[in-house]
C-alpha cells in the first residue's frame, strides 16, 4: 500500500510540473502574405496600389510574447520588395532579402521580451506607403496585463494617401507631403469627396478599450484626439510604459502607443481627429456609443 501511495504522489507531482512547464509554452504561427496590385478609389479618383492580401492597411499579425512567427510573402507585384519588422529585438533572417516578382520568401521572426504593439512594412518608401500593418504581441498565456483588463483592443493606423501612383520609378513622391491622411485607410469627411469613407469606432458605455496606435506616416508627426475623452498611456514601441494621462497624443513617424480609453461620456457620437504636425490636412473619424445605459 505504502509503495502505491508513493507512486501516486510521484505521478501527481510530475503532472503538476508538466502543466506548469507547458501552460505558458511558446507557439509557432504561420501567415501568408500575397503582394498584389489593387485598384482603390480615394480623393475622387481611382489608382492602382501595392497591397498585402488586397487590403490597405494590410492584415494584422497577432501572437503572444515569446512566440515564433513565420510569414511567407508571395510577390505577385511588378517590383522587388523587402520587409521590415519594426521594433523586433532579435535580427530577422532575410530582412534585406529582395523578393523578386513571381517569387516568395518566408521570414522567421523570433520574439523575445517584446510586448504590446509593433508594425511591419515594406522597406522602400514608395511601397511602405501602402504595404504595412499591425504586429500585436499579447501577454504570454500565463501572464496578465499590468493594468486593468480591457473590454477589447482596437488597432488604429495613421496612414497617408498620394493622388499619383507610387512606383519604384517615382519614389521621391512618397518622400514629399501627402495629399491626404487616413485612419485605418479611411480619409474621413474633410476632403470633400463623396466616395471617401469615415473610420468608425464603436464602444459600449463604461467599456475600457486598449487602443493600439501606429503612425505609419513617413514624414509627419501625428496628433490624435477624441472629443471629450482622455487617454491613459500604458505602453510604447512594444514595451510597457509608466502610466501618463492626456487628452491628446503625439506620435512621431514610426512610433506606436498603447493607450486605455474609458467609454465614460454621455452616449452619442464624438469626433476622432488625426492631424499632421504641418497642419496641412486634418482627417476625422467617429466614436459611436452602442448602448443608452447610463445617459
Amino acid at each position: 500500500m505504502g509503495s502505491q501511495k508513493h507512486v501516486f504522489l510521484l505521478l501527481s507531482v510530475l503532472l503538476i510540473l508538466n502543466s506548469l512547464l507547458f501552460s505558458g509554452a511558446d507557439e509557432d504561427h504561420y501567415y501568408e502574405f500575397i503582394l498584389q496590385e489593387t485598384e482603390i478609389t480615394k480623393l475622387c479618383s481611382t489608382k492602382t496600389i501595392l497591397t498585402v492580401n488586397g487590403s490597405f492597411p494590410g492584415p494584422q499579425i497577432r501572437v503572444r510574447r515569446g512566440d515564433t512567427v513565420y510569414v511567407n510573402v508571395h510577390n505577385q507585384g511588378r517590383s522587388a520588395v523587402s520587409f521590415d519588422w519594426q521594433g523586433v529585438e532579435d535580427p530577422v533572417d532575410g530582412s534585406n532579402e529582395l523578393i523578386q516578382p513571381g517569387k516568395n520568401f518566408t521570414y522567421e521572426i523570433e520574439l523575445d521580451d517584446e510586448i504590446g504593439t509593433l508594425w511591419w512594412h515594406a522597406r522602400s518608401a514608395w511601397a511602405k506607403a501602402t504595404v504595412h500593418g499591425a504586429f500585436v504581441i499579447l501577454p504570454a498565456a500565463d501572464e496578465e496585463y499590468p493594468f486593468p483588463t480591457p473590454t477589447s483592443d482596437q488597432i488604429i493606423i495613421f496612414g497617408e494617401w498620394f493622388r499619383q501612383e507610387l512606383t519604384e520609378g517615382n519614389e521621391t513622391i512618397a518622400a514629399g507631403q501627402a495629399d491626404g491622411y487616413t485612419i485605418n485607410g479611411h480619409l474621413g469627411e474633410t476632403y470633400g469627396c463623396s466616395n471617401d469613407t469615415t473610420y468608425l469606432l464603436e464602444v459600449a458605455y463604461e467599456g475600457l478599450y486598449l487602443l493600439r496606435l501606429i503612425n505609419a506616416v513617413a514624414n509627419e508627426t501625428m496628433v490624435f484626439a477624441i472629443g471629450q475623452h482622455s487617454f491613459t498611456t500604458v505602453g510604447q514601441n512594444a514595451t510597457y510604459a509608466q502610466r501618463s494621462f492626456s487628452t491628446s497624443l503625439t506620435l512621431a513617424p514610426g512610433q506606436t502607443l498603447d493607450v486605455l480609453l474609458g467609454a465614460n461620456q454621455n452616449v452619442g457620437q464624438y469626433y476622432i481627429t488625426a492631424q499632421p504636425s504641418s497642419g496641412r490636412h486634418n482627417t476625422t473619424g467617429v466614436l459611436q456609443y452602442l448602448t443608452s445605459t447610463g445617459v
